[in-house]
């Protein structure tokens, strides 16, 4: 691989935190790399593109790369990957899209990915997404995550989009049996003229079910985003949603979280906070010798981590 696609892999695939196992590697719609492990197999779809991905009953302490390059301008991709977890697993999973887009036409990427998470099993599920590139064309990531969770399982679902991506529209839905647990984070920033829309469900059907959604963002320049997140209890459940984002300079954000409760012991809660940031913080780390411009970026930097 070139120097262009070691530095996008750096960006989106993990490297450093997960540890080293399966891994299938896409570069502008074709297959670049793939390796399987004893416990996890990975198998080229035959009626779409994409991949399905089978992990043995009481895998653990294993994990698998999924990352996907684009560095063709006007080129469009679109995959389907679908995750067979079978019960008492442990594992850890990290996906992303780099886009490096030279050109003057558009770059874009669009991944369904679909959970089927067994009974009792843990899922560590990361998915960062980044553009670059000093081409006029447009970099977009239209990503769509959808998991089913049987009883007792878990799932830790972190998104993350930080910069260069100049158009996405997310969508996230979660379906909970008795005793699941879903824990899903997102943390995304915006600049320029760049668009963000990010919708989740999260549906806890069985007894027991919580689920955690929070939301973190940044919106710079001109750039707009908007979220609708929605949990809903179907049974005796606990969810809690909470949206927290910075605004700078000109830009705009709606943040529209809803919650639906369809049994009376469903406890529900949701927070939605939308504010620039303070001048006493500024103040205090000025203080301490940085300028505004070092004071503005460690205080976005430990919202965002």
């Amino acid at each position: 691989m070139n120097s262009i696609d070691s530095h996008l892999l750096r960006e989106i695939a993990d490297l450093e935190r997960v540890p080293q196992g399966a891994y299938n590697i896409r570069k502008n719609g074709k297959l670049e790399g793939r390796s399987n492990s004893a416990n996890i197999v990975i198998e080229s779809k035959e009626d779409k593109p994409g991949i399905d991905i089978h992990i043995a009953p009481g895998t653990v302490n294993e994990s698998l790369h999924i990352p996907v390059i684009v560095t063709q301008t006007g080129f469009t991709d679109l995959v389907y990957n679908d995750f067979h977890i079978g019960e008492n697993c442990d594992v850890s999973i990290v996906a992303g899209c780099g886009i490096h887009n030279s050109g003057c036409e558009t770059a874009q990427h669009d991944g369904i990915h679909t959970f089927y998470v067994g009974k009792n099993s843990k899922v560590r599920y990361v998915e960062k997404h980044y553009g670059e590139g000093e081409g006029t064309g447009k970099r977009v990531l239209n990503p769509h995550t959808i998991v089913y969770l049987d009883e007792g399982a878990s799932m830790e679902l972190e998104t993350v989009q930080i910069r260069g991506v100049d158009s996405t529209r997310r969508y996230t839905k979660v379906e909970m049996e008795a005793g699941a647990e879903a824990v899903v984070t997102e943390r995304l920033l915006t600049h320029g003229d760049q668009f963000a829309e990010s919708k989740m469900e999260v549906i806890m059907k069985g007894e027991g079910a919580r689920t955690q959604v929070i939301s973190r963002s940044v919106a710079q320049d001109n750039s707009v985003q908007v979220f609708y997140p929605q949990v809903q209890g179907d049974a005796p459940c606990f969810g809690h949603v909470q949206c927290d984002s910075i605004i700078m300079d000109k830009a705009k954000v709606s943040s529209i979280p809803a919650i639906v409760a369809n049994h009376m012991d469903a406890q529900l809660i949701h927070e939605a906070a939308i504010g620039k940031i303070a001048g006493d913080q500024l103040l205090k780390l000025m203080t301490l010798g940085l300028t505004e411009e070092e004071a503005e970026q460690k205080i976005l930097d430990g919202f965002l981590r």
